[in-house]
């Protein structure tokens, strides 16, 4: 059975902005929500492993969805909740942690709002009974570069400790069911940085990388927000932040890593869904 496992960022934003309303324009909640219902009806991601999600954000979706007569159901994971098909997988085990607003060693706090989480899954699938654990991740933003105007010391620290609590936990899962991993999200980080680098030390492998029949090589990201509103400039893929990892998974079974933006999605987020088509 090949499954679809998508990570998307939705940009946490409920009400219309003035910048917004001045050029005609609603990012509201109940107007982007419609907007994403529409691509996931398109592209039909069996789980979405989703961050920046508010519980009025969910709410509008949820009912779009049921409008479309799609049968998404979602865990709450404050910011990162999971939306999967409950036609095609069933919720055996999940877990959610609030990454510490501190860090020992590191001076400063590192969740704001305490939007940086995790959220996880264990599915089975009701075709063939096959379990494998899907989690949705957002870790710390900030740069660690000082000439970053959003620099704050020890943010690449910050990321690869919450990346090892979020990987400590999957490795419990493995211990208990013994079965496939893939972790999704928005880490904030590049490919090349060291939270991604240790979670290759860790076993995971970068589905991008293990795709056997297609991947994206652009990163996935434009401007876009409150205030700001620029057009999609696609640039490597080792720029992006969004990433797929996955671990004990069978030789060949990623079989696409792919990012989308189409004209459509530009004024839903400032992130590109990513997602994998994957057989186990």
């Amino acid at each position: 059975m090949t499954l679809r496992l998508m990570s998307n960022n939705k940009w946490r934003c409920d009400d219309n902005q003035p910048y917004w309303k001045k050029h005609g324009l609603d990012c509201s909640a109940a107007v982007r929500e419609k907007g994403f219902a529409a691509f996931y009806e398109k592209t039909q991601p069996d789980a979405i492993g989703m961050q920046e999600v508010s519980p009025l954000m969910l709410e509008c979706l949820l009912g779009e969805l049921k409008e479309r007569n799609l049968p998404y159901a979602a865990l709450w994971g404050r910011d990162t909740p999971i939306l999967w098909r409950t036609d095609r997988l069933e919720l055996v085990d999940a877990d959610f942690l609030v990454y510490p607003k501190t860090i020992p060693g590191l001076e400063g706090e590192f969740n704001n709002e305490n939007t940086k989480s995790y959220c996880v899954v264990v599915f089975r699938e009701k075709a063939d009974g096959k379990i494998f654990v899907f989690m949705t991740t957002h870790l710390w933003w900030m740069s660690e570069n000082p000439e970053s105007g959003y620099y704050q010391a020890g943010s690449d620290q910050a990321r690869v400790w919450q990346l090892q609590r979020a990987l400590d936990r999957l490795d419990d899962y493995q211990k208990t069911y013994n079965c496939p991993q893939i972790i999704v999200g928005d880490f904030n980080t590049v490919y090349d940085s060291e939270p991604i680098q240790a979670a290759f030390r860790r076993g995971f492998l970068h589905a991008h990388d293990v795709a056997v029949e297609y991947s994206d090589e652009t990163n996935g990201h434009h401007p876009l927000g409150p205030d700001v509103i620029e057009p999609y400039n696609p640039r490597s893929f080792r720029e992006g932040i969004d990433h797929i990892l996955v671990r004990d998974i069978p030789e060949g079974a990623v079989r696409r890593f792919e990012r989308s933006m189409p004209e459509e999605y530009l004024l839903l987020s400032d992130h590109a869904p990513v997602w994998i088509d994957i057989t186990f």
